[in-house]
């Protein structure tokens, strides 16, 4: 999503981290894809990613979805829209 900052458009730094085999990953990443919101994917199981995203969120579970330093944890839509704007 993006917004204004003096009159210039700036958009949403978003990482999800996930895997492969997660589906409330893939619907994440769906919901982000039908609402047209670029995002970065980090496979938690490669690069260390895993742990970064425990670091960010405090627990194991995924996905993890970072929007500009904001953390939501699981596939929460009314977070996401809340955070991303969209209605």
């Amino acid at each position: 999503m993006l917004g204004w900052s003096r009159g210039i458009r700036m958009a949403k730094k978003v990482i999800v981290y996930s895997a492969d085999w997660c589906p409330w990953c893939h619907r994440a990443m769906d919901f982000l894809k039908q609402n047209k919101i670029k995002f970065e994917m980090r496979d938690v199981e490669k690069g260390g990613y895993g742990e970064e995203a425990m670091k960010k969120s405090g627990q194991a579970g995924i996905p993890v979805i970072d929007i500009d330093g904001e953390i939501v944890v699981g596939y929460d839509v009314e977070r996401l829209k809340q955070l991303l704007k969209i209605k």
